[in-house]
């Protein structure tokens, strides 16, 4: 038997265990963890520091820092351009007694603003454009990223291929690297810069959109005399007054100037069908507008022809209405020399696919005096290839 003292002695000393156990778990919450382990706060302060700075990191890749590189060289165009227009009513006044109330109402002159993009090719200031945008202008104010105006002079410009090239006083410009449009790639990630509806002049930089090559090759109707031919096309958005503004890939490179989009249903703005010339084209024409200050396109051909409807097709036997057929050749012209007979139907120029006469006028114009090109044929159902010599007229 346990004694009453054994047994009060027992219970005291447990309840003493008890009471000591619970002011010790009580003491440890109630006091800051930093007291207990006084770097905790440090370290964690650290740790997202750490996030903080990898997440700004993954911000910062190749895109952004591609558009920081090239900004600068991008600059915002304005024209002032001198139109002549006619009176549609003018033959209701072009009576002399008319004449003397209301004055000469037929030809008049006015001037037209407009605005573009461009971009710095050299540090001495060459940029170019399009010719759409700067081609005819009176007066031209460049205007760069740093806030500064520059007056533009038109080196030259050429209409047919809608690229101009222009030249401010300066020194150690920002300028953009020229790269190769013969190696894009369809699917690869590409950034359009530019000046769409006059917003560079909000805060002097460019507005910046990001998309991907969508086709290369795209041989386009000529629109007012302007052929576009071996187009790129995006679907980084482009809209009005980005025209002449560059295309460049994720290293920085040109690749293409933003020249013009395609619309449907009436909506004016972007829906994805952005074209831009290859620069490896822009490249052959500002060296000639350097050297010539125009392109010699003069030169003979000496045959005609006409697209292919379902009529000619199903009575050469053609598998579709693709090429064009040569209806004449005139004796001793380039087409004759070069083998070139009537009933011929031409497939492709210098590697050119053919599919109207539109497309076959356009491609003509990427050639030269003196130069030797390739066509291949369709004669009695067998494929042939002539070569063919320019001469000038």
């Amino acid at each position: 038997m346990i004694s009453k003292k054994t047994y009060f002695l027992t219970v005291v000393g447990f309840l003493i265990l008890l009471t000591s156990s619970f002011l010790y778990l009580n003491s440890k919450q109630q006091f800051p963890v930093n007291v207990i382990n006084p770097n905790y706060n440090t370290s964690l302060s650290s740790l997202k520091n750490n996030i903080q700075d990898e997440i700004n990191n993954s911000r910062r890749n190749i895109i952004t820092q591609t558009v920081e590189k090239v900004s600068p060289a991008v600059v915002g165009i304005n024209v002032i351009e001198i139109r002549q227009y006619r009176d549609p009513f003018s033959y209701f006044f072009d009576d002399p007694f008319f004449r003397q109330f209301f004055g000469d109402r037929g030809n008049y002159r006015q001037r037209v603003q407009g605005l573009g993009s461009g971009y710095i090719i050299s540090p001495d200031g060459y940029i170019v454009t399009n010719d759409h945008v700067a081609g005819n202008a009176s007066e031209i104010t460049v205007t760069l990223t740093d806030g500064s105006h520059y007056k533009a002079e038109i080196v030259g410009t050429d209409p047919t291929s809608d690229i101009c090239l222009l030249k401010i006083d300066g020194n150690n410009l920002p300028y953009l690297e020229l790269g190769n449009s013969d190696n894009v790639i369809i699917g690869e990630w590409v950034i359009a810069l530019g000046n769409p509806f006059g917003l560079f002049e909000l805060n002097d930089k460019p507005t910046v959109t990001v998309g991907v090559i969508s086709a290369t090759g795209m041989n386009l109707e000529p629109i007012n005399n302007r052929y576009y031919i071996n187009m790129l096309q995006t679907d980084a958005a482009i809209n009005g007054g980005n025209s002449g503004g560059p295309l460049v890939n994720s290293l920085g490179e040109v690749i293409g100037m933003n020249t013009l989009i395609f619309t449907a249903g009436g909506v004016q703005g972007n829906i994805g069908l952005g074209f831009a010339i290859p620069i490896n084209k822009v490249k052959r024409i500002i060296t000639e507008l350097k050297e010539k200050g125009s392109i010699d396109r003069d030169f003979q051909i000496g045959m005609s022809i006409q697209s292919i409807d379902e009529g000619i097709a199903r009575y050469y036997d053609l598998k579709s209405t693709k090429g064009v057929i040569v209806t004449r050749v005139v004796p001793n012209s380039p087409a004759d020399e070069a083998g070139i007979k009537t009933g011929d139907i031409i497939l492709e120029v210098e590697g050119y696919k053919i599919n109207n006469e539109k497309t076959i006028f356009g491609v003509f114009q990427e050639f030269r005096v003196g130069q030797t090109i390739t066509l291949k044929i369709l004669r009695d159902n067998n494929e042939l290839t002539k070569r063919m010599k320019l001469v000038r007229k």
